[in-house]
């Protein structure tokens, strides 16, 4: 039975009942997808005992409609379009290089603003969970997806709390696993399933970041590792 999520928190403490089997594995990395996914994540994090950062993703809203994604952008440069979308609009190519600019803008923003020493954990041979608050279209998880496994984990998790049926049969595809708390015939979009859906605020994701790195010590970064410069 499908059932609304009093906010994100609790949220994410159902969705670490669903991958509580992973607790205290050392090999354990939870990405949370801000804004809305660190909420969800740090209850993840905190219930599995693993370190906690952020993996930035900008969904590319279409013009004068951006909840319709065209695609999106990624950490470490790396970017997925929906063609039809994008050809069914009319959208132009300049049009489309100008929004992935914007949202390149703001991911190199959020970056700075949530992580200023530009360290991150390493990726390398661990287990990733890729946290959000749900999937709809899945297009920033997606990029998600495509940009973590360039860096070799060693097994990506996509994990959520509630999912589109059709996304969710999707990532079960692109990812090595897909953990989601419910996936609603009736789904029409995210904030749908949760009572409160108040956007997460800069400052809540920086606090959250911070009250994590006090409960769990972070994996090493990676030797002078830093984002790609977006």
């Amino acid at each position: 039975m499908s059932f609304r999520f009093r906010d994100r928190r609790q949220a994410g403490r159902f969705l670490a009942d669903k991958l509580e089997a992973r607790a205290g594995d050392h090999r354990v990395i939870v990405l949370a997808l801000p804004r809305g996914g660190v909420p969800v994540g740090f209850e993840v994090a905190r219930r599995l005992g693993a370190p906690l950062d952020i993996f930035l993703v900008r969904k590319l809203g279409a013009p004068g409609e951006v909840e319709l994604a065209l695609g999106a952008v990624a950490t470490g440069g790396v970017s997925i379009l929906n063609e039809e979308i994008i050809a069914s609009l009319g959208i132009s190519h300049d049009q489309v290089r100008e929004i992935m600019e914007r949202e390149r803008t703001e991911l190199h923003r959020r970056e700075l603003l949530y992580r200023p020493s530009a360290e991150r954990l390493n990726l390398n041979s661990r287990i990733v969970i890729l946290v959000d608050d749900g999937l709809a279209t899945g297009a920033t998880m997606r990029a998600s997806v495509a940009a973590v496994r360039e860096e070799q984990p060693a097994r990506t998790v996509v994990a959520v709390p509630v999912a589109s049926p059709d996304t969710y049969a999707l990532f079960q595809r692109l990812a090595d696993e897909t953990v989601c708390v419910q996936t609603p015939k009736d789904f029409r979009g995210v904030g749908q399933w949760y009572e409160n859906f108040t956007q997460t605020s800069d400052d809540e994701v920086r606090a959250l970041l911070e009250e994590a790195a006090a409960f769990r010590e972070p994996a090493p970064a990676a030797a002078g590792a830093k984002y790609a410069d977006l």
